[in-house]
């Protein structure tokens, strides 16, 4: 059976409306994936890093409830686990502010057993962080050797653009290990001063790419692929949002469940996937986003997430 690997930080969401905290979640961008891939019956396992107290503890215990492998989160003997706070605005957007106490980033794990076809999540800073980047790049380039498919989620927030030149090798470096790019046109603006898709793709991804998704918050998601491929996708309206903090992170966790509800494997990634092929897992990736955006949740919901692992059950 296929699975999804993860790599990326966890940490402690304590979310507040109107300056009061109305949830507390656990979460990191590729964790949150994990969790709506768990529950929706994939097999996943989660590379990361947490403190040694209650907060660690419980983020352990919630990847293990919710089907995820923890076998490989590295436990740090002394330090806290980090924490963010998520203020929701109006429009249910969020503005973060992290309390993070590692004294020293020295991420230490076992990599997990790596099969051809299956799919590696990575991105945000964890995926720059020039500290504990030896440990990163290796993983992804072992995975690669083992056939696994590599989606890079650039999100790289602009509390990080003072750090721009020192980082982009490490960006660069990730472009092009990456077999699917995607990034919001946030990111683009933040790393490259870009907004536009197509100045985006033709002068920083399609070099090391041809397979880039470029999300822009409520406007149509913008396909770049093989064969000089151009599409967008609507936002499909969702009623009774109630946070969009998981969006993006759950449209990734969609893309990894289209990607093996729909049997495309690296091969067929390599030689280029038609239309209807972008079209099916686009969905599933929209899908899971609008689902996550009803609730305070940082993943999609128990329910969902039964619904789709019964629906793979019936097309085996």
């Amino acid at each position: 059976m296929r699975k999804v690997i993860g790599i990326g930080e966890t940490v402690l969401d304590i979310i507040f409306r109107d300056s009061q905290p109305i949830g507390a979640v656990p979460g990191g961008s590729v964790f949150n994936a994990l969790i709506s891939l768990g529950r929706s019956g994939i097999k996943a396992s989660f590379i990361s890093e947490t403190g040694n107290d209650r907060v660690g503890q419980g983020i352990i215990s919630f990847l293990r409830d919710n089907g995820v492998d923890a076998s490989c989160v590295y436990v740090y003997p002394d330090s806290k686990s980090p924490i963010s706070l998520a203020f929701l605005n109006e429009q249910n957007d969020a503005e973060y502010i992290f309390y993070k106490d590692h004294p020293n980033d020295r991420l230490e794990f076992s990599y997990p057993d790596v099969q051809p076809d299956d799919i590696v999540l990575f991105g945000s800073y964890y995926a720059v962080n020039p500290v504990i980047r030896p440990q990163v790049v290796g993983f992804l380039e072992y995975a690669r050797q083992h056939g696994a498919i590599l989606y890079y989620d650039v999100n790289f927030r602009a509390s990080h653009r003072n750090e721009v030149m020192k980082l982009t090798p490490n960006i660069l470096e990730n472009l092009e290990l990456a077999d699917i790019v995607r990034g919001s046109t946030e990111d683009f603006e933040v790393m490259f001063r870009k907004s536009d898709p197509d100045a985006i793709y033709r002068t920083q991804i399609a070099f090391y790419t041809r397979k880039f998704i470029c999300t822009q918050g409520d406007q149509p998601v913008e396909l770049r692929a093989d064969g000089g491929l151009k599409k967008q996708y609507p936002v499909p309206l969702t009623e009774g949002i109630v946070s969009t903090i998981g969006a993006g992170d759950n449209f990734n966790a969609g893309f990894a469940y289209g990607l093996i509800r729909y049997g495309i494997t690296r091969s067929t990634i390599e030689q280029g996937l038609s239309e209807e092929q972008w079209d099916n897992i686009i969905a599933c990736a929209q899908q899971f986003s609008a689902n996550v955006c009803q609730s305070i949740s940082n993943s999609v919901s128990q329910e969902f997430g039964q619904q789709l692992a019964e629906q793979m059950r019936n097309e085996v």
